[in-house]
């Protein structure tokens, strides 16, 4: 149980500090931090959690992240699903926090709410196919990171910094493109609240981080070894 209160706090803390970073700060005016800041926020919020709850519950945050690292070997089935819903109970907490908040502002105006989406709701109006291969290869790519930088050869300490930077530097990327999910639970969490083209591409979101996963994690197998 306190694993999984861990996953839904980190969760929570994921979603509130990058989506609330998007929704509330990127484009303040005078101060709006852009794409940087919040390709930033969403990094700093794994990096963060990652210390403060790695040794609970693997700081996974993320239900493609739960499935990769079953698929290479470091987590148990059986805990699977109950890990995938405390994920998004998390998220949906956050979300709904963070609706809250903004819409106390007056003149509120609901629009995307950070949420991800392909073709009119993609930021650059990418289309799906571009939206699909984009999630899939940057969550591929995160998994061989997350399974390189926790392997017991590599050097001690440094993983949560390395996994944080990758987030960063995935967002950079790819939000002009799906506004960057690889992430589920932080999908559902905001898509529940958002307009409602949100909710009708969130399949999406689900299905490209997993497999996206699944492929990463094989690929490091093949790199990486058995290392654990």
């Amino acid at each position: 149980m306190k694993a999984l209160f861990a996953e839904f706090l980190g969760t929570f803390w994921l979603v509130l500090g990058g989506c609330g970073a998007a929704v509330l700060a990127a484009a303040f005016p005078g101060v709006g931090i852009g794409l940087l800041g919040v390709s930033f926020a969403f990094g700093l919020t794994v990096l963060t959690m990652a210390y403060a709850i790695g040794h609970i519950s693997g700081c996974h945050l993320n239900p493609a992240v739960s499935i990769g690292l079953w698929a290479g070997g470091r987590f148990s089935a059986n805990k699977l699903l109950p890990y995938i819903i405390a994920q998004v109970l998390g998220a949906i907490t956050a979300g709904a926090i963070l609706y809250i908040i903004a819409s106390g502002k007056a003149g509120f105006n609901i629009g995307g709410f950070a949420s991800n989406g392909y073709g009119d709701h993609s930021p650059g109006q990418y289309s799906l196919l571009a939206a699909f291969v984009t999630e899939v290869v940057m969550t591929g790519m995160f998994l061989v990171v997350i399974l390189g930088a926790t392997d017991e050869r590599a050097p001690k300490g440094f993983a949560p910094m390395a996994i944080g930077l990758t987030l960063t530097l995935i967002h950079l990327i790819s939000i002009p493109v799906t506004n960057t999910s690889v992430n589920p639970a932080r999908s559902t969490g905001v898509a529940l609240f958002a307009c409602g083209l949100a909710i009708k591409q969130l399949w999406l979101f689900w299905v490209a981080p997993i497999i996206g996963a699944v492929i990463g994690a094989f690929a490091y197998k093949a790199v990486g070894g058995n290392g654990k």
